[in-house]
């Protein structure tokens, strides 16, 4: 029997992953992004997700476009391929009642 999974609306509304504090000690890249973000926003400490993407969003747009269509994309087929699961699964219960 499948496991029914329940999505509060909250959870939809904001992740988790854009409070996440980024480190700068990770690569070389990371650091160069972090101490952008840091100086562009006047953050004295901590640089999380969300404020890297804001920076992304106003001084690279092509950059995150292209990530949120690619998300968007796959996205829309997981659900096609989750509808036909359904619709199949749908067809093989009635088949054997």
């Amino acid at each position: 029997m499948s496991e029914e999974v329940v999505i509060q609306a909250e959870e939809l509304d904001r992740s988790a992953e854009l409070d996440k504090e980024v480190k700068a000690e990770d690569s070389k890249l990371k650091e160069l992004i972090v101490n952008f973000v840091g100086n562009e926003l006047d953050l004295e400490e901590t640089v999380t997700v969300e404020d890297i993407v804001r920076v992304f969003a106003e001084q690279f747009p092509e950059f995150v476009l292209a990530l949120a269509e690619e998300n968007f994309i796959r996205g829309y087929k997981q659900a096609i391929t989750d509808l036909d699961s359904y619709a199949n699964q749908q067809v093989e219960q009635q088949a054997e009642a």
